[in-house]
């Protein structure tokens, strides 16, 4: 069977609830191939902001990536959920798993440079940047959001790992968000 076969009848039953609902036809994407082209154009869709995860790796030095997948998880006790691609460099250096000390820093409009970096593939992220060792997790200086974390769970899915950090300390400095929208980091708010 088909995967155009094997969607039919729910092809068929959205057409029937278009039908009730005239506008509904009007609001929905026309096929544009797989799933996951759909489904990854369909999340660019989504404003979201963007930080950087920092850790130290097993020879002692910083490492760090750019993420757009994070948010709050958690008031009692204080968390939030990051999602890592595991085809990174970084989060193969980080081997994240429960207790892995890690910082997370939300970045603002004016660290679009900064977010370059952490996107890019040079082997030292941190050369020439202002940081400094906050217990065992680099802190980059100067950004609006730092908070210093412990992963608390870890959950291996898809292509990705979740993190859930539990939050020790943050650091609150000031601007506006850095944010990540239709594959984008320079479209900002306001």
């Amino acid at each position: 069977m088909s995967l155009r076969q094997g969607r039919a009848p729910r092809d068929r039953a959205r057409q029937d609830h278009a039908a009730q609902d005239p506008g509904r036809h009007e609001r929905a994407l026309p096929e544009q191939g797989p799933l996951a082209e759909r489904f990854t154009e369909a999340m660019s869709r989504l404003v979201s902001g963007v930080a950087v995860v920092s850790a130290r790796r097993a020879d002692g030095r910083p490492c760090g990536l750019l993420v757009s997948s994070v948010c709050s998880y958690s008031v009692r006790p204080p968390s939030v959920l990051v999602a890592l691609a595991r085809s990174s460099r970084t989060c193969r250096e980080l081997d994240p798993r429960p207790g892995t000390p890690f910082g997370v820093h939300l970045l603002g409009a004016a660290d679009a440079a900064l977010a370059a970096v952490f996107a890019g593939g040079a082997e030292d992220k941190f050369a020439g940047l202002p940081w400094s060792w906050d217990d065992r997790v680099p802190r980059l200086l100067g950004v609006p959001v730092y908070l210093n974390c412990r992963a608390g769970a870890v959950f291996p899915h898809g292509d990705h790992v979740i993190l859930v950090g539990e939050v020790g300390d943050c650091g609150l400095g000031e601007g506006e968000p850095l944010v990540y929208y239709r594959r984008r980091l320079d479209w900002l708010l306001g």
